[in-house]
């Protein structure tokens, strides 16, 4: 690894770390990198310490994550911002998959109030409370953010940049609701209306649809019924594959849950009125099924069976061939 790491050159392997030959080598590497000097901003390394836990929890190694992750801690010292609060969330889901939930929900409450400060905090806390299975606290904290955010407006937010963090509180309180099984409510029917607005404004409309899988059936069934849809999704089910695991390494180290499309349902979306290849529908699309169970969790252990369901283990499929 590189001398003179910058935060940019973090990022980047925050984005890239899942799709080198040895990840956990990259986290071993980055503790050196902190160890050894060779960061350009010294005030980086809780960050590069918090990577290297991420990317060991990644792959199932939670007391190399533990590790790192409390030495991350022990380097913010009494920094009190985003990437602390990311770390001391990252720390509580750690314990919560070690069989430590006392320890977790001790660590977790008091980064409570930063829902309301921090995106990142956000993310990180309801998805440690999820793993510990603590999913109803984390929609009970997640509403009474929202609704603290919606008392400090004077009035419904008109757009998702508009709406800023409560946005994405509603997203987060969106996608819990759904794990739980919860009908909609009112927030929740806000949380849609602004990502119908963002996807007609032609945000993010890429990204959420190359972020679903066609099993391949349905995608043989897909690029025969609309061959233009081979520009977006591949020529072969091998390069849709491949794609969207570049992609899903792209999006960082968090595991990800990846909707699995069907044609039907691309159909029903769109409607009698819509044309399931127009990109702001299939995005429409893969956002909806991104709020429902039964998605698939990536990525999976390197001798685990693949993601995209060919029955290979991952190391012999998608992982191997992203990199060909």
């Amino acid at each position: 690894m590189k001398a003179n790491l910058t935060s940019a050159d973090l990022q980047d392997l925050r984005q890239s770390a899942l799709g080198a030959p040895d990840p956990l080598g990259v986290a071993a590497e980055l503790a050196g990198a902190v160890d050894n000097g060779l960061l350009a901003d010294k005030a980086d390394a809780g960050v590069a310490l918090t990577l290297a836990a991420e990317i060991a929890e990644s792959r199932s190694k939670l007391d190399a994550a533990q590790r790192y992750v409390d030495r991350a801690l022990d380097e913010f010292g009494t920094r009190d911002d985003s990437p602390v609060a990311a770390a001391r969330a990252l720390r509580a889901r750690i314990l919560f998959r070690t069989g430590h939930a006392d320890e977790a929900l001790a660590e977790i409450e008091p980064l409570r109030p930063l829902l309301l400060q921090h995106t990142d905090a956000a993310a990180y806390i309801s998805a440690a409370l999820a793993v510990g299975g603590h999913a109803k606290t984390a929609e009970q904290w997640l509403t009474e953010a929202v609704q603290t955010a919606l008392a400090e407006r004077a009035s419904e937010p008109s757009s998702a940049e508009d709406a800023g963090l409560l946005f994405f509180l509603l997203q987060q309180r969106h996608r819990i609701r759904h794990l739980l099984g919860l009908p909609h409510d009112g927030h929740d029917n806000l949380a849609d209306r602004l990502e119908t607005k963002l996807a007609n404004a032609g945000a993010s409309t890429t990204t959420a649809a190359e972020l679903l899988f066609w099993p391949q059936a349905q995608f043989d069934k897909l690029i025969a019924q609309w061959p233009a849809l081979s520009e977006s999704y591949g020529k072969t089910w091998d390069e849709h594959r491949a794609r969207l695991e570049r992609e899903l390494t792209r999006e960082g180290v968090s595991p990800a849950f990846v909707p699995s499309g069907t044609v039907s349902g691309l159909t029903g979306f769109a409607g009698t009125d819509g044309d399931p290849t127009d990109a702001k529908t299939r995005a429409g699309y893969a956002r909806q099924l991104a709020t429902r169970a039964g998605q698939i969790t990536w990525p999976p252990e390197r001798n685990a069976p693949c993601w995209c369901g060919s029955g290979d283990k991952y190391k012999k499929c998608c992982l191997r061939r992203a990199r060909a």
